[in-house]
């Protein structure tokens, strides 16, 4: 039976781990035939990703309170009651507010709260963002990515559907192991100091150690060049990248994947089937990195070292231990594979037409 065209409003930003989800949860509503619009600031990435995917992006002013000075503090907590006011007018429009959680959402999420709008958030991290703890008692649904993530919520109102990840994940195939083992190793796309020096100061030690590696490292675009240089003197097969444009196609190729453990991350990892090293990002609000590196080890996908303990010769004796052992890649690739939740951005769809309709 169809389903009569309704409005929903997006929020979400500052980052590409807020806005990506959204867009594709968009996407998926407006093949469904709805309207869609988002609200987010002028300075985020949501000001570049949004139009460009075709949806309208309706300016609010608001900045961030985690890890902020105390004159930013002030000045955000002052601006939030004018920020949430000024909001009530945008979200009347919408028949129901889907929330990724970061700074921005918070004004456009309580102007729906205090209209009566029904709001559906997903938290795709183990431990939530302040807006989604904030906020968690009176969503209408909570779509969530770990088990351990529902007792933030209300009872009966979560529901574990993961964070929409790319088809091309889900399709990549087991890979047969062969004589070499195929390390990725990346910090994201602006890369990371830490992976950076850990992975040149184990270059020798892999070197030595015996066994056939080929690495594919992307750096990011600072330091890249000296790290090229260098891996080009080492002795190894493999290449550094400043970017990888195919993630899909270098995790198909990997036998191993060493990574920070942002929701996006950890996620990807689940959908192909990838074991990992996990190294949370030390700085990340509320240190959620290390709350879903946590949740990763304890089912078995990955192994988490802390950044401060990351080292070349950590990292090395951390890859031979898990390859030397006897299928244990493959066993921490098919655990990985138990969490992923395919059809998440449809799923999320479905629950929005439900929450609309009253």
């Amino acid at each position: 039976m169809a389903v009569a065209a309704r409005r929903f409003l997006m929020v979400g930003g500052g980052t590409g781990g807020h806005v990506i989800p959204a867009l594709a949860v968009a996407r998926e509503l407006r093949a469904r035939g709805h309207q869609v619009f988002f609200a987010g600031t002028e300075r985020g990435i949501e000001a570049k990703l949004v139009p460009a995917g075709g949806f309208e992006l309706r300016a609010i002013r608001i900045a961030g309170l985690n890890r902020v000075g105390w004159r930013q503090k002030i000045a955000t907590l002052g601006r939030l009651p004018f920020t949430t006011l000024a909001c009530r007018r945008m979200v009347s429009e919408a028949d129901a507010l889907f929330s990724m959680g970061g700074y921005a959402a918070g004004p456009p999420v309580m102007a729906a709260l205090s209209r009566r709008i029904p709001v559906v958030a997903m938290e795709p991290n183990a431990f939530p963002g302040f807006t989604n703890r904030t906020i968690g008692r009176f969503v209408a649904r909570a779509l969530i990515s770990f088990p351990e993530t529902a007792r933030y919520f209300p009872r009966g109102r979560t529901e574990l559907t993961g964070l929409p990840v790319r088809e091309e994940f889900f399709a990549i195939a087991p890979r047969p192991r062969d004589g070499v083992l195929n390390l990725l190793i990346t910090g994201g796309s602006q890369g990371s100091r830490t992976l950076n020096r850990a992975a040149r100061d184990s270059w020798p030690l892999f070197l030595a150690g015996g066994r056939p590696v080929r690495i594919l490292h992307q750096s990011g675009v600072s330091g890249f060049d000296d790290l090229r240089d260098a891996f080009g003197d080492s002795g190894l097969e493999g290449e550094v990248v400043p970017f990888i444009a195919d993630m899909p196609a270098a995790f198909a190729a990997a036998d191993l994947v060493v990574c920070r453990a942002g929701a996006g991350a950890v996620s990807e990892l689940a959908a192909a089937r990838k074991p990992a090293i996990l190294v949370p990002f030390p700085f990340a609000a509320d240190d959620h990195q290390t709350r879903n590196a946590e949740a990763i080890e304890r089912a078995g996908a990955g192994r988490m070292i802390r950044d401060a303990e990351m080292s070349g010769r950590k990292l090395f004796e951390t890859v031979a231990e898990l390859a030397s052992g006897a299928g244990v890649l493959e066993r921490m690739g098919e655990a990985a594979r138990r969490l992923a939740r395919p059809g998440a951005a449809r799923r999320a769809a479905e629950i929005l037409e439900e929450v609309a309709r009253g």
